[in-house]
């Protein structure tokens, strides 16, 4: 079975585990109208979001330029920086994209049965090739960046609900695909405050802790389409 095809059964799996289902989406989202519901937007849990607030994956200044830090900033319906797309349609087995030459052996080997995805920047709705990702294998304090979305593992996030702290997983850390630590894996971390900060990275550090442990800065949460 191809991704793609694998893309629309797993869709329907991450709908239910990953907080993504009527019950679980956050109350607002981040997209532009232009990008409307296809965007998916990936929310610090240190920061819940509430109605026209919180803080969401972005691009710097919205350059579509291979290596332009990722980082959080407040939720906007105005701000095409904030549009990422999954460009299979949805989550796929890490094996998967073993298939596709997208992680290791080793990966596979120990996640090959988790949901992964690749997140697009696509500013208005328009993909550009470039996927939210590091620039080399995962390392502590690395920071995202945009890199050609063909590259392999960094450019793939492996959702870890298996350390979600909550039942329905509607949080849960994310780890990076070009891991090399399966004890304490590489996951999407923020430090500091990013309401009183002009700049704040994402970052991949250890993960801290297991389930019901994990500090809400290596938690995430996702939502669908604009601002209501």
């Amino acid at each position: 079975m191809s991704i793609k095809t694998t893309a629309l059964a797993a869709a329907a799996v991450l709908t239910l585990a990953g907080g993504l289902s009527a019950a679980g989406t956050v109350a607002a989202s981040a997209a532009t109208p232009q990008c409307g519901a296809a965007c998916t937007e990936v929310y610090s849990a240190e920061f819940p979001m509430q109605p026209h607030v919180g803080f969401v994956e972005t691009v710097f200044l919205g350059i579509p330029v291979r290596g332009v830090p990722t980082i959080v900033r407040p939720a906007s319906s105005s701000n095409p920086a904030e549009d990422l797309i999954v460009p299979l349609g949805g989550p796929v087995p890490v094996s998967e994209f073993y298939t596709a030459g997208l992680v290791s052996a080793a990966v596979n080997e120990h996640y090959g049965n988790k949901l992964a995805v690749q997140l697009e920047y696509a500013p208005y709705g328009k993909p550009t090739g470039l996927c939210t990702a590091v620039a080399t294998t995962a390392y502590q304090d690395e920071h995202l960046s945009l890199q050609p979305c063909s590259t392999a593992g960094t450019t793939v996030w492996i959702l870890d609900f298996a350390d979600s702290p909550t039942p329905t997983h509607v949080t849960f850390p994310i780890i990076n695909g070009s891991d090399t630590d399966f004890v304490h894996p590489f996951v999407m971390t923020i430090l500091g405050n990013p309401a009183h900060q002009l700049f704040t990275p994402i970052i991949m550090q250890h993960l801290i802790g297991s389930a019901g442990s994990v500090p809400a800065n290596q938690l995430w949460e996702a939502g669908h389409g604009p601002v209501a």
